[in-house]
């Protein structure tokens, strides 16, 4: 964000008095607060943010001809509400409350600059809490359209004409249903992690109920402490790994995507061992993405949760629980699942596999290479019919695997166009919802249970219901159904959620986007930093 010093200061509030022109200084107050919004309108455009907001500061002030907005009742409401940021993810930091702060409580020597610098603040967080932070692959149109339905100065005059600023911030906050129970498991999660949290020790081998265990009374506390087992749960024998403490084990597992078989294992004492500071990071960075997700009408939505390999298909008006299940995902670094919000408009029962492209040249040639019948045995044809290799090796001629038992999308495929060809369909490889990790597709997403999807999708058209759902799953010739209303589907990634019943589940960083995402949050960081002229935190 290259802003000049001049703008940098309107922005976010800076103390060093040797920022502030001479001329700015020795202007009455609602003319310093114009020269200030002038300033702030005409500096360059963040090339990295999802909002634009030179303009902001101009629109606020110009009705109110450039008087001050503040006064020292009201200005420590706002810094009030700027510090509670942390409870929604944000950072205090980033709209510098902490020296706006000590500026209020000296005793304000420049009420022009101080007037400013906490508008701005107030402006960018409640844009922040709209719409996110930084730019996303959800962010396809500049500037965010919910910042026209939400209008961070509109609601800001309000809130503040009326006292009210705590209403412009929850009104600001997503409406999507996931975001509160996030918001609440990071509040759980933050108290927790100021408790104490020694780490666990790894046995030799695997841990069986009935085992002896060292730390088995640390690891019953911590199951308690996490959720996992009840509080009245009886403590176990002394160095003994019980059965109980097996059942808690197993809903840990079930949480942290791991195998959940109750066996204390390397892999889930690593995860009982990770610091909370790093779970409450990674609730903060679900609410980020969280924000990015564009406004859902009523009705109908599906979300995937890529590393937590979960799908969810949501009921918007909230009067029947969410249908939940496992899915594959592309795999990591060669074949990812990308984000987009999709909108799921037809269903193929029986369907065809046409063979992308790219599993064509890199899988298919090479074994019809060594194979010339590894089409036929395969229930797979050309189209046209019985073109040569060399035509599909020119891309005159495509593959496609016929319906049947065998088929790679199994009885069903629900289509979503979209540029990248990503859909969701059914598989015949149904032991692979048993495993853990589950980063295994070319990047379509199988679902594990296709039929109470279907029945989901299906639900408003009288004539789908289970008994016919079921009819048209078995073999047969390809059944096209379009949808009466198009479903939203987000295929969305967070290492943390929290599932229909409640629980917090983690997920490992199978995409590494949690890395990629802090970079980009500690870069915009630093900006404000800079611009504010402080040290580093």
């Amino acid at each position: 964000m290259k802003l000049s010093l001049k703008i940098r200061a309107a922005l976010v509030f800076c103390a060093a008095a040797a920022l502030i022109p001479c001329s700015t200084l020795a202007q009455p107050v609602p003319a310093a607060i114009r020269t200030l919004a002038v300033q702030a309108s005409q500096s360059p455009a963040s090339p990295s943010g999802p909002y634009d907001e030179r303009g902001w500061l101009d629109r606020f002030y110009a009705p109110r001809k450039y008087a001050p907005a503040w006064n020292p009742s009201t200005a420590a409401a706002a810094l009030w509400v700027l510090r509670r940021a942390t409870l929604q993810g944000l950072d205090p930091l980033d709209y510098g409350t902490e020296a706006l702060q000590r500026q209020l409580r000296a005793g304000i020597s420049d009420s022009a600059r101080f007037d400013v610098a906490l508008t701005a603040a107030m402006l960018r967080y409640l844009a922040d809490l709209r719409v996110g932070r930084v730019r996303s692959e959800y962010h396809s149109r500049l500037p965010d359209a919910r910042l026209k339905q939400y209008d961070p100065v509109e609601r800001l005059r309000a809130g503040l004409a009326a006292g009210k600023l705590q209403a412009a911030v929850q009104a600001a906050e997503p409406q999507f249903r996931q975001y509160a129970p996030v918001k609440a498991a990071l509040a759980n999660y933050r108290e927790l992690s100021r408790q104490a949290y020694p780490a666990l020790s790894k046995p030799p081998g695997k841990v069986a109920s009935g085992d002896a265990y060292p730390d088995a009374e640390a690891l019953f506390k911590r199951l308690v402490l996490l959720g996992d087992l009840p509080a009245d749960a009886p403590p176990p024998t002394e160095g003994i790994y019980s059965e109980r403490m097996a059942e808690g084990v197993r809903h840990f597992q079930a949480r942290h995507g791991l195998l959940d078989d109750g066996v204390l294992g390397r892999g889930t004492i690593d995860a009982l061992n990770v610091p909370l500071a790093k779970r409450v990071r990674q609730l903060e960075l679900t609410l980020e993405r969280l924000r990015w997700l564009p406004d859902f009408g009523p009705g109908p939505l599906i979300v995937v949760d890529l590393p937590a390999y979960r799908l969810w298909a949501l009921n918007k008006d909230g009067d029947e629980d969410p249908l939940e299940m496992r899915v594959v995902v592309g795999t990591a670094i060669k074949t990812e699942t990308p984000l987009f919000v999709g909108q799921m408009r037809y269903l193929e029962f029986n369907p065809y596999w046409n063979v992308p492209r790219s599993i064509l040249d890199k899988e298919i040639l090479p074994k019809l290479a060594r194979n010339p019948a590894y089409l036929a045995q395969n229930e797979m044809e050309t189209v046209p019919p019985g073109a040569s290799v060399a035509e599909l090796q020119a891309g005159r001629a495509r593959v496609r695997q016929r319906p049947g038992p065998n088929n790679s999308l199994g009885p069903i495929k629900f289509a979503m166009p979209n540029p990248m060809d990503i859909y969701l369909h059914s598989t015949p490889r149904r032991e692979v919802f048993q495993r853990s990790r589950r980063d295994l597709s070319h990047g379509c997403i199988r679902v594990e249970h296709p039929a109470a999807l279907a029945q989901y999708v299906l639900g408003r058209q009288r004539q789908w219901n289970a008994d016919a759902i079921q009819d048209a799953l078995q073999p047969g010739p390809t059944r096209h159904v379009d949808l009466a209303k198009a479903i939203p589907v987000v295929i969305f990634y967070a290492t943390a959620m929290v599932d229909t019943n409640g629980s917090p589940r983690f997920a490992p960083d199978i995409y590494g986007r949690d890395v990629k995402l802090e970079q980009v949050l500690a870069a915009r960081h630093s900006q404000i930093v800079a611009a504010a002229g402080r040290p580093a935190e």
